[in-house]
Formats: C-alpha cells, structure tokens, sequence
C-alpha cells in the first residue's frame, strides 16, 4: 500500500510526502506492517530546514503506525 499527501505554502514552498506500506503474514492471527516514509521539500522550506522536516514526517509516520497497531491490538482482545 501507498500514503501520499502534499502541501503547498505559496511563496515559502511545497512538500510531499508519503509512506510505502507493506503487510506479510506471520502465522494464522498475527500480521507485520512494515512502512517506509519518504518527503519532497522545496522552495525557501528546503533551504531553511529540510532536515528537520524530514525527521518530522517520520516522526509522525511512526507514532501514526504505533496508534494504528494499538488499536488493532486492542480489538483482537475486546
């Protein structure tokens, strides 16, 4: 599976980002998700802090799949 989303700032840029997602099966009830996050920054964002926007974005692309997995995790057992 593919996440994508873009943003556009005007004048200051534009990002795009996304995750690639991939799920495998690991016995009859249990399942691994594995994610790579990517981001495109451009225009004055990239030049004044690509780094830490990247960071970012898959900083909130691993706490979006910890709460995905929690809630999962809390409907196999309700």
């Amino acid at each position: 599976f593919s996440l994508t989303g873009q943003g556009n700032g005007g004048v200051a840029g534009h990002a795009k980002g996304g995750a690639d997602v991939t799920l495998t099966a690991d016995g009859p009830d249990k399942t691994i998700l594995r994610y790579t996050a990517k981001a495109e920054i451009n225009g004055k964002l990239a030049q004044l802090g690509s780094r830490l926007i990247v960071s970012t974005a898959k900083k909130l692309a691993a706490q979006f799949f910890q709460s995905f997995a929690d809630v999962v995790n809390e409907n196999q057992t309700a």
